[in-house]
């Protein structure tokens, strides 16, 4: 499942981080940062956002909050995307943070909720910033660590500048992952799997625009994350139709499903694109996917994970 624990802060535990560091804060004012119709838009929003992200504490609160949304969904597995690279960038201690999740959503197993966790970095800082991702994952030396990963702006740096990292990310057993094809177009997802090795792809609904490189993602049974809200209101969706806006029933999932891509649905920054995992599979259902597609879909979630999930 794709999805981003700093992403999942709602409006009413935004206003709880910044008053704890001293900050009024209204949930309408978070609300009305949430509303944007670009990718540039949610960066900034997100930017802003974890601004109020400052201790273990919080970091605490959040992971908690996101399980019981979870369990609220009948959710039983998810492997959560945490943004070291944001907490280096800060000059945070990715360790203290991890523990504090960790203690937090401990509880919650016992309740029936698995969280496994993927270190991301951000593409436009650099390979060096996300060497330290890696080497900090390892520090950490948790099994609940069970992938590296890179988002942000797929069009700021190549692919190749990060090889060296991947290849340090699989020498220490970390599975690997990359947001590609997202507002990139499909040569994108190429570099992500032919340069850096990646075992799953987030987002990557360019591949609907080469056949070529669709017929080489079901082959390999490389899977694609794709986040249909998410998509729709960061204007990728209209950036690969090449429209100026798009409307959900133009999302490209079903046919890509179609031609034998293994493909999961996930929510990306649910509270950030006003979402949920229930809300993702009801636009799967707009989209067209059949029932018997619908339970494909499912089963992949659980096919692909990285981590044990029992």
């Amino acid at each position: 499942m794709h999805l981003h624990l700093e992403g999942s802060i709602r409006p009413a535990i935004a206003s709880v981080l910044a008053a704890r560091h001293g900050v009024a804060l209204a949930e309408e004012e978070v609300r009305r940062r949430y509303s944007y119709t670009d990718f540039a838009g949610f960066l900034d929003a997100f930017k802003w956002v974890t601004s109020f992200v400052r201790d273990p504490k919080d970091f605490g609160l959040i992971a908690a909050d996101l399980a019981e949304q979870l369990l609220e969904q009948k959710v039983v597995y998810a492997e959560v995307t945490l943004s070291v690279g944001v907490m280096f960038l800060r000059q945070q201690q990715p360790e203290a943070n991890f523990a504090a999740i960790l203690k937090a959503t401990e509880p919650f197993e016992k309740r029936g909720l698995r969280l496994n966790w993927i270190f991301d970095a951000v593409r436009q800082f650099g390979a060096e910033a996300a060497m330290r991702v890696v080497q900090a994952a390892r520090r950490c030396s948790s099994r609940r660590i069970v992938a590296f990963g890179i988002g942000g702006d797929e069009l700021s740096l190549p692919a190749a500048e990060f090889r060296g990292v991947y290849e340090r990310a699989e020498e220490y057993g970390f599975h690997r992952l990359m947001h590609a094809g997202e507002i990139g177009g499909p040569e994108k997802i190429r570099e992500a799997i032919e340069i850096l090795g990646v075992e799953r792809v987030g987002h990557g609904i360019a591949a609907i625009r080469d056949v070529g490189l669709m017929e080489t993602l079901a082959e390999r049974k490389i899977p694609l994350e794709i986040c249909p809200g998410s998509n729709l209101r960061t204007g990728a969706l209209g950036v690969q139709l090449g429209k100026s806006s798009a409307t959900m029933e133009e999302h490209p999932l079903a046919e890509i499903v179609r031609r034998g891509v293994a493909v999961t649905i996930a929510t990306d920054d649910p509270a950030m694109f006003h979402t949920s995992l229930e809300e993702e599979y009801r636009n799967a259902w707009r989209i067209g996917l059949t029932e018997e597609e619908m339970g494909e879909v499912v089963e992949n979630g659980f096919r692909y994970a990285f981590g044990e999930i029992r």
